[in-house]
């Protein structure tokens, strides 16, 4: 490794020598690094470190207390930095690894402005710089190509595992929905988005026509758990519709975020379309009285959803989280296959999943199949050395043992499996780290007005709750989904077409997957993927989706034909029709 290192002149080897200096501190980071490397990169998943990308500002493979990377902002086109800063921890260790900008609320004022300086026109429309349409179809295409690339690939997924811990498979999952997004809008794909409608009108010359249009100064508030998917795939939908975005990630993640912005600007986008600031949440929401947002869109929890939706006036787009269910119907097949499926709807990504499973639904005629231990030794089989469970992100180990011990209060419940904290680790005191748990209830209590917000209270993490019913509860269990107040995701898991049919009819998730492999979580880039039974709920990935939340209807109807040269003033009671008629002659 000492041949990475440029090492200054002979003659400037000394003590007062800058250069010398410089290759010390070189020397040491590359030492410090390459210690943490052998220590922890290679216990904690298996991603092999290759060439660093030359857009790269930071090592994932090294970056550690002893060798911080350091963030920056990014504020009309140039990439800042802050008076104060923010220490971001290592999930594994509680150590720091990089510091990032601390903005402040005087500091967000020059986000304002360039919020502020794009039109509500946007910076292009279908009538206006169009040629950026075919420029963001270029920039998809180098961009997913980069990503095509193992190093780069390893690369994100690499920095996504240091920021929020999840599997070799997770992690390089994510990366491949992004390749995929972005594959999926190269060429002439954005240019698509903007396709417009024409509609004859009632005479020759008159032509109505129906647009996309931008907003202008739009914001993305991005969650933890997926930092480059969700929050690349909703920033870069805006900028294709014409937007100017400003982007802030959670603080936890900012780091790899940024990196991928870096990319981008290395694969043709323009440095001032896209802002992106490091901040926390509560100095961000004075953005709303700095600059005219025209909208947010939102990832994250229903309890800073809804404050958000008050902050805005309402102008908002929200994905939030849900207690998501599972339904599995009478019709027993492949047991191992429903098992493995659960495990990971529930327990991939330890849980953290806005898709994730929380609330299984078993019918009775699986009792006499081994579901339940298959799934407990699926389970079993997640360590932390493979980040098939690790840290969880906002939920500690007071508030998961006090919703375990309030749940086995309840009549007939019990800890199927799991239930206890994780063993042999650093985790910081401030994050979680239990086992993936499943608690059984009897399903009567579901109908308790008083124990239903106990079990349909959310734990982002590895925990669910397990039920069982039978035919004859099928009402009260369509009437449960009902009261259910969040619907993003969930799954049927049968063939038999009239209880899938009866499910279906009666309950409104915005993304639901059915039969036997009906799964909660792992949408694929080409479906739509967000909550529904809400006028303000988002979706990503998809052309409906990009349109729907970063683009307005805009009618501009052409009436162009000459005027008759007899044409005469008419009567002031001559209606509409009869002046149209009089146009037409």
């Amino acid at each position: 490794f000492f041949l990475m290192i440029r090492r200054p002149p002979r003659s400037t080897l000394d003590r007062s020598s800058a250069a010398s200096d410089v290759y010390k501190r070189q020397y040491q980071r590359r030492v410090h690094g390459d210690m943490y490397l052998r220590l922890f990169g290679r216990r904690f998943g298996t991603l092999a470190q290759g060439k660093i990308p030359s857009f790269a500002t930071m090592n994932p493979y090294t970056i550690c207390e002893a060798n911080k990377g350091v963030g920056h902002n990014l504020l009309k086109g140039k990439w800042v930095s802050t008076k104060k800063s923010w220490n971001v921890i290592d999930p594994m260790n509680g150590e720091t690894m990089a510091t990032i900008p601390l903005t402040s609320v005087e500091e967000l004022k020059g986000f304002a402005e360039s919020l502020d300086a794009c039109p509500k026109s946007g910076l292009h429309n279908p009538l206006k710089n169009t040629q950026r349409y075919v420029m963001y179809g270029k920039v998809c295409q180098r961009a997913a190509a980069m990503l095509n690339d193992e190093n780069v690939a390893n690369y994100f997924a690499k920095f996504i595992q240091r920021v929020v811990p999840k599997s070799d498979v997770q992690a390089l999952g994510e990366i491949e929905v992004v390749k995929a997004f972005l594959e999926s809008y190269s060429g002439d794909n954005v240019r698509y988005l903007a396709e417009s409608k024409e509609t004859p009108g009632d005479y020759d010359g008159q032509l109505g026509r129906s647009y996309r249009w931008p907003l202008g100064g739009v914001v993305v508030i991005s969650c933890f758990n997926f930092p480059i998917e969700i929050t690349m795939m909703q920033a870069l939908g805006a900028v294709f519709m014409g937007n100017k975005v400003l982007v802030k990630a959670d603080v936890k993640t900012t780091i790899c975020v940024e990196q991928f912005v870096r990319m981008l600007h290395a694969c043709g986008m323009p440095l001032t379309d896209m802002d992106f600031v490091h901040t926390n949440g509560p100095t961000f929401e004075n953005i709303y009285r700095l600059a005219n947002v025209r909208l947010t869109q939102f990832t994250g929890s229903s309890r800073i959803a809804e404050k958000l939706a008050g902050v805005t006036h309402g102008k908002i787009k929200l994905e939030d989280s849900g207690f998501d269910w599972k339904i599995i119907g009478p019709d027993i097949h492949n047991v191992k296959y429903v098992a493995w499926q659960c495990d990971q709807d529930a327990y991939a990504l330890s849980g953290q999943k806005c898709s994730a499973q929380k609330f299984l639904l078993v019918h009775k005629n699986w009792a006499k199949t081994d579901l339940f231990k298959t799934m407990e030794q699926l389970a079993a089989r997640r360590k932390i050395e493979d980040l098939t469970v690790g840290p969880v992100l906002t939920v500690n180990n007071s508030t998961f043992e006090k919703h375990r011990d309030s749940i086995l209060k309840l009549p007939g419940a019990k800890v199927l499996f799991g239930g206890k904290l994780l063993k042999n680790h650093k985790i910081p005191a401030c994050y979680g780290s239990f086992e993936p748990t499943a608690m059984y209830v009897p399903f009567k209590n579901f109908l308790d007005p008083a124990a239903f917000p106990i079990l349909t209270s959310e734990i982002f993490g590895p925990f669910q709750v397990v039920t069982d019913y039978e035919d004859k509860d099928i009402n009260d269990v369509l009437k449960t989904f009902e009261k259910i107040p969040l619907h993003l995701t969930a799954a049927v898991v049968s063939n038999d077409i009239a209880f899938k049919q009866r499910v279906l009819g009666n309950t409104v998730n915005g993304t639901t997957y059915t039969g036997w492999r009906g799964r909660t979580t792992g949408t694929p880039q080409f479906f739509w993927f967000g909550p529904s039974s809400d006028p303000r709920a988002a979706g990503i990935g998809t052309r409906e989706s990009i349109k729907h939340v970063w683009s307005v209807h805009r009618g501009i109807m052409c009436d162009d034909m000459p005027i008759p040269e007899n044409w005469e003033i008419p009567k002031s009671t001559q209606t509409q029709s009869q002046l149209r008629t009089t146009l037409i002659k």
